[in-house]
């Protein structure tokens, strides 16, 4: 199975990510998980992505598709993968059709998890943090006393990019660069949306229906 995951911030993507990976026995593979390595290793790629990033600048298309063509290289993926925060835009959607055609294994799903921004808003504000390091949700996971850290006694705060306008800020970014993607996937039929307002459980048995198709 080879698929794309979508979903904005708070939809949920790393939890479903971490059991469709489990459940069908894919790589997930993160672009950041695979940029950080590829820095760390020191391989050529790494090092020109560092480059660009010591310079305060985007890593360029052609070097994140050499990056993701090395990575859909290895033996791993031979079985099929699970692709996360790529691709971002429609010319790395092509590069990645263009990978996979090479390779004459093209996409089987890109699947979309699809969450309300009045619930993204809801979920991701409700975040509070201990200088502890200890995290706490005032909806799903509240302390023992409120504003109150059961670690360490200490106070609770909201970091300022869990606050409402960051957040809405966040997800009209999102929403900006990724609806291109979704009207491109729809387009080449590739597309399958799930419902992420349910419990995990619900979500995942939604996602695993559509999954099953591509067994």
């Amino acid at each position: 199975m080879r698929l794309v995951l979508l979903g904005p911030p708070g939809a949920g993507k790393g939890t479903q990510a971490k059991r469709i990976a489990d459940e069908y026995r894919v790589p997930h593979i993160s672009t950041g998980d695979i940029l950080r390595e590829n820095l760390r290793a020191e391989t050529p790629l790494g090092l020109e992505a560092k480059g660009f990033m010591d310079r305060g600048e985007l890593v360029p298309d052609e070097v994140l598709v050499g990056i993701i063509r090395d990575r859909l290289g290895k033996p791993d993926c031979a079985g099929g993968f699970m692709l996360d925060g790529y691709p971002r835009t429609i010319p790395q959607a092509t590069a990645l059709g263009e990978i996979l055609g090479e390779k004459g294994t093209p996409l089987d799903v890109v699947l979309n998890i699809d969450v309300p921004d009045e619930e993204l808003v809801s979920r991701l504000s409700g975040r509070r943090m201990c200088e502890c390091g200890a995290s706490y949700h005032v909806q799903f996971n509240p302390p023992a006393v409120e504003g109150v850290c059961d670690a360490c006694g200490g106070r609770l705060y909201q970091r300022d990019d869990d606050k409402e306008d960051a957040i809405r800020n966040r997800l009209q970014v999102y929403s900006d660069q990724t609806q291109p993607l979704i009207d491109f996937y729809s387009k080449e039929s590739l597309l399958a949306s799930v419902d992420g307002t349910g419990g995990i459980d619900e979500i995942f048995a939604a996602i695993k229906k559509i999954l099953d198709a591509y067994k």
